[in-house]
């Protein structure tokens, strides 16, 4: 019996592993030596390292020395989110502000004391206040501080201003991190044109591996003195730990392949995107389509129908062969109101039905088509099942 077909919309959460990057691990998982050792297979292997971390500085507009390698955009959050963050020669920051649609690894794992930390607020389509910012950083002008504002948000795909949020920081002294996860690979990313000090990576977003990311630094002016893993001086002393060659060779031929044709594989997904969204108010005429006037992600959308809650309509997609999803990937499973939606305003009821379509790579117009009939067909048996209920 031929297996059910399923169609793939959760791309924010994880991509399908792209081909030529499967092929590129098989060939790194072969290599007997250890990058750090100096005889011909160590340095085969380190090779590997070194060519991942061009690809990868290339995919940001970097310098490679200052990419380095992480477990994933968790802990490159974690390690870069630290008071020791800084401009070298210059002391700890004493203050963090971010912003209130981050990622929960933002959120919750920066190494800063929580009386410290304070939360950069949004508007209805989750774009962060730079009137507020302004006016905040005006009165910690005595202070050191550190902002960490996401490029791309996660579940909804608003773009975030963040070149205009870090000339305002740099002005006042500061430094900025933007999470770049889900941005890189959509849209351009270029380090210059954000102004940022760091940012951070993860490869699984883009048709890599999962379980290897990267923080990217400005330039070698700027430091993290605590370490996070400490050990020994693999990545310049930044990460301890013998380098997981293959991922990190996946990383950099999934940079590789995301950045070729960027311009015109975004045309198309948002292409996709649009005639997705046009499809579900055709066939659901009171969804509502969440920060819709934003700017955003070609690939994503973030939805709800009135009436349904989230966790009854992904069982019922998923029953039908189509996964989709509702907030962050990373809640162990769990279907609960997003903090995001919450920052913006969104009438609680309506944020307990939210979901999120996000295309990419092997994304099909077919895809579109039949995520379109499922919603018609999934909203018309659970309207009637909770009339029924009534």
């Amino acid at each position: 019996m031929a297996a059910a077909q399923r169609t793939y919309l959760d791309y924010n959460a994880t991509s399908p592993l792209r081909p030529e990057v499967a092929a590129v691990m098989v060939r790194a998982l072969q290599l007997p030596g250890n990058a750090s050792s100096v005889h011909a297979e160590g340095r085969a292997a380190r090779a590997e390292i070194e060519d991942a971390r061009q690809k990868v500085a290339r995919f940001v507009g970097a310098k490679a020395k200052n990419v380095i390698f992480t477990s994933g955009g968790t802990e490159a959050a974690n390690m870069v989110l630290s008071p020791s963050l800084r401009r070298l020669g210059q002391p700890d920051a004493t203050l963090l502000f971010v912003g209130a649609t981050e990622h929960p690894c933002v959120l919750n794992g920066h190494r800063f004391p929580a009386d410290v930390v304070e939360t950069v607020p949004v508007d209805g389509q989750g774009i962060v206040d730079l009137a507020w910012l302004k006016a905040r950083l005006e009165q910690a002008s005595e202070e050191r501080v550190l902002v960490s504002i996401l490029l791309a948000n996660n579940e909804t795909g608003a773009l975030q201003p963040v070149a205009e949020v870090a000339r305002l920081v740099h002005a006042h002294g500061g430094l900025v991190h933007t999470d770049a996860v889900q941005a890189a690979g959509k849209v351009p990313v270029d380090m210059a044109t954000l102004g940022v000090d760091v940012l951070t990576l993860s490869a699984h977003k883009i048709g890599g591996p999962k379980g290897i990311g990267a923080v990217v630094l400005a330039s070698d002016q700027i430091e993290i003195a605590d370490r996070l893993i400490r050990g020994g001086g693999q990545e310049k002393g930044y990460r301890a730990g013998t380098e997981n060659i293959a991922a990190i060779a996946g990383f950099g031929a999934a940079a590789e392949a995301a950045l070729a044709g960027l311009d015109e594989e975004a045309a198309r997904l948002r292409g996709l995107r649009d005639e997705a969204e046009a499809h579900l108010r055709r066939v659901v005429p009171d969804a509502v389509v969440i920060g819709s006037e934003a700017e955003r992600l070609p690939n994503t959308f973030a939805f709800a129908i009135p009436g349904l809650k989230a966790e009854t309509a992904l069982i019922a997609f998923d029953l039908e062969g189509i996964a989709l999803s509702s907030g962050s990937a990373c809640s162990s499973g769990k279907v609960r109101r997003s903090h995001v939606l919450d920052a913006m305003g969104v009438e609680p009821t309506l944020a307990e039905g939210a979901m999120r379509v996000s295309l990419g790579w092997k994304t099909t117009k077919e895809d579109v088509i039949r995520f379109a009939e499922t919603c018609e067909k999934v909203v018309g048996i659970l309207y009637k099942r909770k009339a029924s209920a009534a």
